[in-house]
């Protein structure tokens, strides 16, 4: 497959149509026993949150790079304006998300001890939505719908997704040229009649054509069964550890096998799929190339721990076999490393940038980085490119290419992401990251760091790390030059 064609997802425009949901999570220790009642005591000791049913699926196309928007019921409630703030932040348009009065905002607290779930509880109403929040969502959606290329139905059967909402949306929508891609619930497929594209997994398409799933020729036939079923144009039909099924009107099956190099978590990874496989196609990819790319993009996600997303990035390198190398994947464009940072702020977790030239690799770096890493979650570092180090230093420098010395940088364990600037200054890196806390060496002032402003103006503030006495490229390159400066001569 033509990897340029990750390219074009940044220009997909999709609406995503469902469940939207608040996953909590509650950290703590249990050391004893209630004396009210035989049952532990869980002392709490963090709180976080991230987005879950459709979401995530925001989540994942925000990580593509593409444009998105979130058509959803939420409630009236302390969650709901928490989800709005987090679906905002990953930069979702937000505009056909409806209030429905007296109805909860789905949340789902998962409490862990000790990296241990030991109970979630579920405040939720799995009832339809009302008429009336019903009749509001048409009528957003419709607003929409000329803005985008893809519409994605997340269906988690939490209510969003009526019979009516179904039936309304998809037929207008393929009218007007838009692809409509489903992630099915239930039994009943014929809700979905008229999608472009289901993407069920095996148990799910198996008990909607009611086959065991025992093998290929039955997997064959639950994918001909549903496609009559719904009269959809395709369904692709994730199978684990054996890859994927395609079937098309007309077409034989095409079978694609996994790609993934080490599983460590499937979470979410139903939800990268079809984020994936919208945006390929609302880029205008074909259908079969589509599923190539989100194939790989589930290979990226399993292989890291929890809900997670992909970035072109990371696909680009999984298709090349960059999973060898590591460090390969933690180099990003700042268009990318914008959305993940987006992504992990609305997860809770604190930014923290750093940027530099970075020429010959000292001890003095090392320290500095790993002090700014301990400042918070995930550290972003800006690389001065080649012609932004000659501006800055001279027609001799850099000493090292901005492609090797970004791909040392990234085989440190404490730098998370390096992206490459051209800039004389990271002030428009700085401007799309938003990072919580901006790290320089103390050789400056908090006055004189770029950005300063940015990040106290968003509530964050600036560190000035004490730099290595005698730690310098300089005083490096002054003493090779003197020392073997007539080798040869």
């Amino acid at each position: 497959m033509d990897l340029s064609l990750l390219d074009r997802l940044s220009s997909a425009r999709v609406l995503v149509v469902g469940d939207v949901m608040l996953d909590e999570f509650l950290w703590g220790e249990i050391e004893r026993i209630s004396p009210e009642a035989p049952v532990p005591v869980f002392d709490q000791r963090a709180r976080n949150t991230t987005l879950g049913g459709a979401g995530n699926v925001v989540a994942n196309l925000a990580a593509l790079g593409c444009q998105v928007g979130i058509a959803s019921v939420v409630g009236s409630d302390a969650a709901g304006r928490a989800m709005r703030a987090d679906l905002a932040a990953l930069g979702a348009d937000t505009r056909a998300l409806v209030e429905e009065a007296g109805r909860p905002t789905t949340v789902k607290t998962r409490i862990i001890a000790r990296h241990q779930q030991i109970v979630r509880v579920d405040r939720e109403q799995r009832r339809p939505v009302t008429p009336r929040a019903e009749a509001d969502l048409l009528e957003a959606v419709a607003r929409c719908l000329g803005t985008c290329g893809t519409v994605i139905l997340s269906d988690y059967g939490k209510g969003v997704l009526t019979d009516r909402v179904l039936a309304t949306l998809i037929g207008p929508a393929r009218k007007a040229g838009i692809h409509v891609l489903a992630d099915p619930k239930g039994h009943d497929y014929g809700r979905y009649q008229g999608v472009t594209l289901l993407t069920p997994n095996r148990k799910e398409a198996g008990l909607a054509a009611g086959l065991a799933m025992a093998d290929d020729a039955e997997i064959d036939a639950a994918g001909r069964r549903l496609l009559e079923i719904t009269g959809a144009d395709a369904m692709l039909i994730t199978l684990s550890q054996d890859g994927m099924a395609l079937f098309r009107r007309g077409l034989a099956p095409k079978r694609i096998p996994t790609r993934a190099r080490e599983v460590f978590d499937v979470t979410g990874a139903g939800d990268t799929v079809i984020a994936t496989l919208a945006a390929a196609m609302a880029a205008g990819i074909d259908v079969a190339d589509a599923a190539e790319i989100a194939n790989m993009a589930a290979g990226v996600v399993v292989g890291k721990v929890g809900t997670a997303t992909a970035t072109r990035t990371e696909i680009r390198a999984f298709a090349a076999g960059g999973e060898a190398d590591p460090a390969g994947r933690k180099i990003v464009s700042g268009e990318e490393a914008a959305a993940i940072a987006a992504r992990l702020r609305a997860m809770g977790k604190r930014v923290v940038f750093t940027n530099g030239c970075f020429d010959l690799l000292h001890v003095g770096h090392i320290r500095y980085l790993q002090k700014a890493r301990a400042l918070g979650d995930c550290l972003i570092l800006g690389l001065n490119s080649d012609a932004s180090v000659r501006r800055l230093k001279g027609e001799q420098r850099p000493l090292i290419g901005e492609a090797d010395r970004a791909h040392v940088l990234a085989a440190l364990a404490c730098v998370d992401y390096v992206t490459v600037f051209d800039a004389d200054t990271p002030l428009a890196l700085i401007e799309t990251i938003r990072p919580q806390v901006l790290v320089k060496g103390g050789d400056y002032t908090r006055e004189g760091v770029v950005g300063h402003e940015i990040v106290e103006a968003d509530g964050g503030h600036v560190e000035l790390v004490p730099v290595v006495e005698g730690a310098s490229t300089t005083a490096i390159v002054e003493k090779i030059a003197k020392l073997y400066g007539n080798a040869g001569g």
